[in-house]
């Protein structure tokens, strides 16, 4: 039990030091070079602004009666018929209204589930490479994140059986729940229905949670695929978290919103009611819009991210990913002779492109590197792009 000055165990770590430190040589070169330009490719976020009417000016205190107060802890009754509308459109599910809660961006609403879903040393796990905040919020927990090497293992298990072994020799009697992104996060990957068989076999035998992380369900680029959690046996024990932050442009709003089974809402209102309370008025207003009438909108941006999604890709030349908006990159034999994974690092910031190393997404994954190919304006992208290329091909 910590006492001053120690801090709570769960804690500790949760800072990522070497990201850290890249950020900060970043800053120094910039401060040093004075005009020397930045491309920072490793957060993901779009330079588009959002749908008009979605936008933080069109929602205005003449419009709306007392904008600034609370909403009430489920959710503005707006957004919550724009979001029953929503997943009726996108997933052919009509769900339970009651079932519904709106939360503070996915990143808090996926903080909200594991609070409600896990206990203490409960474990989670994790299909790698994964959204790098999730481990922090498993051990923020107290639960332990256990890291299960699959997205680039995928060309070798190539059965539902081999997929399930793989997954079981992971399980043990602390296993709690699996988390599941599709499209994904970072190589922007989908799951297959012989995928959704083997997580759903092997959560049905152990009596496993399922977290479905839709964030990037809308960020298709060829055929738009079925929602992951509407698989018939998954439904049953999914929790689902989806957010207007990406495919929408609106990451800054920190709107999000969970659904699932009665037995885990009620303890996820619960958590909500004393984690954020609500999410904040104004934008819950703004997601309704955007949910509503920004179709055309996300259409639109949904071809563009296709175009500059290949466009990166080919400039690297790796595959063109299916989705999503990042593109992740083994630079094992691209990088010089004798350079290690955070030297090759440093010398993309040495030379003005910052990026995620792989270790955030996996500690199987130092060889690797992510990039969001929409967060530059298309010039400055392909500025970006030629010099990493250039960084690569200089062996």
């Amino acid at each position: 039990m910590p006492r001053f000055p120690e801090v709570a165990e769960s804690s500790v770590g949760l800072s990522d030091a070497v990201f850290s430190k890249l950020v900060a040589r970043a800053r120094q070169n910039t401060e040093r070079n004075g005009s020397g330009n930045l491309y920072a490719l490793h957060v993901g976020d779009t330079y588009l602004d959002p749908y008009e009417g979605a936008r933080a000016e069109a929602i205005r205190t003449i419009d709306h009666g007392r904008l600034h107060n609370y909403s009430p802890v489920q959710g503005e009754p707006v957004l919550l018929d724009a979001i029953l509308a929503h997943v009726a459109r996108r997933s052919g599910v009509t769900l339970d209204r009651e079932l519904v809660q709106v939360v503070s961006g996915a990143t808090a609403g996926i903080a909200v589930v594991v609070d409600a879903l896990l206990s203490p040393g409960d474990e989670l796990l994790l299909l790698a490479p994964f959204w790098p905040l999730v481990r922090g919020t498993t051990q923020r927990r107290g639960g332990r994140a256990i890291e299960v090497p699959f997205w680039d293992r995928l060309n070798v298990l190539t059965t539902v059986a081999q997929l399930e072994a793989h997954l079981e020799s992971f399980v043990t009697p602390k296993t709690a729940a699996i988390y599941v992104n599709t499209p994904h996060n970072p190589t922007g990957s989908m799951l297959s229905a012989a995928h959704l068989d083997a997580i759903a076999n092997v959560a049905e035998r152990h009596g496993l949670w399922v977290i479905a992380d839709e964030v990037y369900e809308e960020l298709w680029f060829e055929e738009e695929p079925a929602s992951a959690w509407t698989h018939p046996r998954l439904r049953p024990r999914a929790v689902v978290v989806h957010s207007v932050s990406k495919a929408y442009g609106l990451a800054g709003a920190r709107v999000g919103f969970v659904h699932g089974p009665a037995s885990a809402m009620q303890a996820i209102r619960g958590v909500q009611t004393f984690m954020t309370y609500c999410a904040p008025r104004p934008f819950q207003l703004a997601a309704a819009r955007v949910l509503v009438e920004g179709r055309d909108w996300i259409a639109t941006t949904r071809a563009h991210y296709r175009e500059l999604a290949h466009r990166a890709a080919d400039a690297l030349s790796v595959p063109r990913p299916p989705g999503g908006t990042f593109l992740f990159v083994d630079t094992r034999g691209r990088r010089r002779d004798g350079e290690s994974p955070l030297g090759f690092l440093e010398r993309c910031v040495d030379q003005g492109v910052l990026l995620t190393p792989g270790t955030a997404s996996g500690k199987d994954y130092e060889d690797w590197v992510r990039l969001c190919f929409t967060t530059l304006p298309p010039t400055e992208l392909d500025e970006a792009l030629a010099i990493l290329r250039r960084i690569l091909e200089d062996r």
